[in-house]
């Protein structure tokens, strides 16, 4: 017999994945409207991460932005197992340093909609100052992207024109409510940590090369997320699209 809470939270997965990307009928998201994608890469065990905080406070729930942390797991040996980390967040900033040209990777860095970088400022500016000059660049050189919808419990990317090389299609889940976290080793120690917007669950569903398509959503891995669909150029390059969740 099977247990009713897997028969429960099944169920509920299904219902948090059409209820986090819906939209009415056939509406899209036009790329005219869409948000600018800012991602923070960022660490607990990183004290220089602590005044990434001001910046994402700053971002979260702005009207034309949406703000995604990614928690890397690559200074995990400095004395404090970031408890969000994974690899594949790691493995997605490592991609973006090679697509933008850079040495190496380090945090805390924000990557805005895949066209350009910030986290070691100059001239004095802050965090928040220097992503905020990307974000209005970003949002003044958007091209017109496929559009992006839901249908039948499928995500469907419209047709478009695609970038050389193809493009790719992915869903990102992520705590939408701050998460603060309690430090007690390495050299954060004693410092509360508070993410907004830490990414879960980021899943590549396929290629896109200019064709209609569509893709099966995976069930989530934890209840209460919200999830935005990523249509990106290859290889860390720019995104294209994104289908954000309802306010």
């Amino acid at each position: 017999m099977l247990d009713r809470g897997v028969l429960f939270r099944s169920a509920l997965a299904g219902l948090l994945i059409l209820s986090a990307l819906s939209v009415d009928g056939d509406a899209a998201l036009a790329a005219a409207r869409r948000p600018v994608v800012a991602e923070l890469y960022t660490s607990q065990g990183c004290s220089a991460c602590l005044s990434a905080d001001d910046l994402t406070a700053a971002l979260d729930g702005r009207k034309g932005v949406l703000v995604l942390t990614f928690p890397v797991d690559y200074w995990d040996y400095l004395g404090w197992r970031d408890t969000f980390a994974q690899p594949a967040f790691s493995e997605r900033q490592r991609t973006y340093a090679k697509a933008l040209g850079l040495r190496e990777v380090y945090t805390p860095q924000v990557v805005i909609d895949g066209l350009g970088q910030t986290g070691k400022t100059e001239l004095g500016q802050s965090l928040t100052q220097s992503a905020e000059a990307l974000i209005r660049k970003a949002a003044r050189i958007h091209g017109r992207g496929p559009a992006i919808g839901l249908r039948h419990g499928k995500i469907e990317v419209g047709p478009g024109a695609a970038p050389r090389g193809g493009a790719e299609v992915w869903l990102v889940r992520f705590r939408a409510m701050p998460a603060d976290v309690a430090v007690t080793e390495g050299e954060n120690k004693g410092q509360i940590v508070r993410y907004h917007n830490v990414v879960r669950d980021l899943d590549r569903l396929g290629a896109w090369s200019g064709r209609a398509r569509s893709y099966e959503a995976p069930q989530a891995s934890e209840p209460d997320l919200k999830s935005a669909v990523l249509v990106q150029a290859k290889e860390g390059g720019r995104i294209l699209a994104v289908l954000a969740p309802a306010p």
